[in-house]
């Protein structure tokens, strides 16, 4: 065996492992290693609790909706309390306001 061969056969997985064990750790504590994933995991879990707000508003709407396809009512309420609106046969009183 030459000297080179002996050389890359014991030497280079030394080498190798070295660079791992120091590489590893560095890219760990690097800016974009640990404290990156740290805060990207942070991130998610604060998207994934403002998705779950959201979808519970969309089905609270959904069922707005539902109500609203099916019950009269419920239409009625609405133009009376939000819009302000009467029927044809109803008289409406207006006084002004006391001091």
């Amino acid at each position: 065996m030459s000297k080179l061969q002996l050389l890359l056969e014991r030497g280079l997985p030394v080498a190798i492992l070295a660079v791992a064990g120091i590489g590893a750790p560095a890219m760990m504590l690097a800016p974009d290693g640990l404290p990156r994933l740290r805060s990207l995991e942070s991130e998610l879990h604060q998207v994934r609790a403002e998705n779950a707000a959201i979808n519970e508003r969309i089905q609270q709407l959904q069922r707005q909706i539902q109500k609203l396809k099916e019950d009269p009512k419920a239409v009625e309420r609405i133009a009376r309390d939000e819009l302000g609106l009467v029927r044809n046969t109803e008289v409406v009183f207006q006084f002004p306001p006391q001091p």
